[in-house]
């Protein structure tokens, strides 16, 4: 799958080296949920075993095809957010170097187009942890709209439980969203407000009132 800017492609064990360089940032993995890579055999034991899921890619730049992140659909059977055949839940991460550049929206926006368009997704699951704004702020620009949140969530490979907070997506409310010149330059509500003469409020529940009637 390509962008404007990316390839999102499938992994490959020759990526060891660039997962390591992003994935070893006590920045990067803890606030979603995992430990620091220690080596590079361990990246390249991830590439074996975990990204080798059926819908799990690299993000790369287009300019030189190095991996930098990590954008997935967790289909029925690899997620604990849906146990339907026509729902998934997205999941991402990206290197530090590669933050506030608009990457990770404009990845995650070609992945639900695949999705809902090649997979035959009705309804698309993404979360975050407290705390965690970046996360919150890319599911916000592609559209994803607030569901519910749970607290003491198990973080398993942390030892720890966090706060959790759970996002959706319908086909039938990308497939309104996805010409509009806000999906496309990848507005929050914040923005959606402050550019028109609606309350932060308003924007929400208009959002969330279209959704909710769909899920």
């Amino acid at each position: 799958m390509k962008t404007k800017r990316l390839v999102l492609r499938k992994w490959t064990e020759a990526d060891a080296e660039s997962l390591y360089e992003y994935a070893k940032d006590s920045e990067v993995g803890p606030i979603a949920g995992w430990p620091p890579h220690k080596s590079v055999e361990e990246s390249l034991d991830v590439i074996r075993n975990v990204f080798n899921g059926p819908e799990c890619y690299a993000i790369c730049e287009k300019e030189n095809g190095k991996a930098i992140g990590a954008i997935e659909l967790k289909l029925k059977g690899h997620t604990d957010m849906t146990d339907r055949e026509d729902e998934c839940e997205l999941g991402y991460w990206l290197g530090q170097p590669f933050w506030g550049k608009g990457y990770m929206p404009e990845a995650a926006k070609e992945i639900l187009r695949h999705g809902f368009e090649e997979l035959g997704m009705n309804t698309i699951w993404c979360g975050y942890y407290e705390g965690n704004q970046k996360s919150k702020r890319v599911q916000e620009k592609v559209g994803f709209v607030y569901h519910h949140t749970c607290e003491n969530v198990p973080v398993p490979l942390l030892k720890e439980v966090r706060t959790g907070h759970t996002n959706v997506m319908t086909k039938a409310h990308w497939e309104e969203i996805k010409e509009s010149k806000i999906y496309k330059n990848g507005l929050s509500a914040e923005q959606i407000a402050s550019a028109t003469d609606k309350s932060l409020e308003e924007v929400t529940e208009i959002i969330a009132g279209k959704i909710s009637a769909q899920v």
